[in-house]
């Protein structure tokens, strides 16, 4: 049994039981992928995997066990790797991090610049997904780290560090009867207007969908998309009030207004989600320090190592960081 063989096995559960594209995802040959499993299974003295034909139609009990151990070993393997590295002193290698649109657009491009200036030999790897995606991403092992937004609680899936706090916004054309007002708009004055905002406020449990129930309103969501820049392309083209991050509207944005969004809808708050137990590599603390320059690094790989209590400082509003990330 080898590191490889487990690997592959992983790699065709995470790609649907879909050989090729399990082959495409560790750069291997079909037939080569093939070979290896058939070696695995004649080691075990089991198949892994029920067949249909000579296509694979779903992970026998058997293999849902050894599928659970693989991804420990795996896990550990590259923990062992990571923390060889750090001692070492190597700083190459890659930086995989799941995040949404708005966070990869406003928050995270200097930050990439400053950990790419002080990790040359380091390629990063930003995968933008819709909020319910990242952690997703996360859990299959796609990702080293997720940075996320939650209006509640901390998310689940890892070791959730708060990063930074903000707000959301009303954006309208100056021609919009909103843009008189010198004051953030009532819930009643949205619920008035076609609303434009992330594609996360189409749930019921969304904090906007709650907010406006809470207050006896229904919110007229006129469009929903993953990205800022195209909620404000369609708050142009007259659809309807952008409801966005605060990080989204910048000093180009200047045929809009921005109004403060009602006090009603909640502060959010900006994470990092690591797996637990897991070594990250120093490019990684640099980058979550570089986010939220209030974090100390030490402490953040003593709490991954599970050689400290988490108890994190408190998350400043974007607006208060002391090294803005925009401009």
């Amino acid at each position: 049994m080898t590191l490889t063989q487990l690997r592959y096995l992983v790699a065709i559960a995470d790609s649907g039981l879909n050989i090729t594209l399990a082959a495409e995802r560790v750069h291997a040959t079909q037939p080569g992928l093939s070979k290896q499993l058939k070696q695995l299974e004649d080691e075990l003295g089991f198949q892994l995997f029920t067949r249909k034909g000579r296509s694979l139609e779903a992970i026998a009990p058997a293999g849902e066990r050894v599928l659970m151990h693989a991804r420990r070993i795996l896990e550990e393997a590259s923990n062992i790797r990571a923390y060889a590295a750090n001692e070492r002193g190597q700083h190459s290698g890659r930086l995989v991090l799941a995040t949404t649109h708005t966070q990869a657009r406003f928050v995270l491009p200097e930050v990439i610049a400053a950990v790419k200036r002080e990790f040359p030999q380091v390629s990063v790897h930003l995968q933008a997904a819709a909020d319910g995606e990242v952690l997703e991403q996360l859990a299959r092992g796609e990702a080293d780290l997720a940075v996320i937004s939650t209006a509640g609680g901390e998310p689940e899936g890892g070791v959730a560090v708060p990063l930074f706090r903000w707000r959301r916004v009303v954006l309208v054309p100056l021609t919009h009867p909103l843009a008189k007002l010198d004051r953030a708009p009532t819930l009643a004055e949205l619920a008035a207007h076609p609303l434009i905002s992330y594609e996360s406020s189409t749930k019921p449990e969304s904090s906007l969908h709650r907010t406006f129930a809470a207050a006896g309103l229904e919110p007229q969501l006129a469009m929903t998309a993953r990205d800022a820049d195209l909620i404000k392309t369609y708050v142009r083209a007259g659809l309807g009030v952008g409801v966005l991050a605060e990080m989204a509207v910048g000093v180009r944005d200047t045929d809009l207004k921005a109004l403060p969004a009602p006090d009603a809808l909640p502060e959010c708050i900006t994470w990092a989600v690591i797996p637990r137990a897991r070594v990250l590599r120093e490019y990684a603390l640099a980058l979550m320090h570089g986010i939220a320059p209030q974090l100390d690094r030490r402490d953040l790989r003593r709490v991954l190592e599970g050689n400290l209590e988490p108890r994190w400082p408190q998350a400043p509003a974007w607006r208060e960081l002391s090294q803005p990330i925009t401009t």
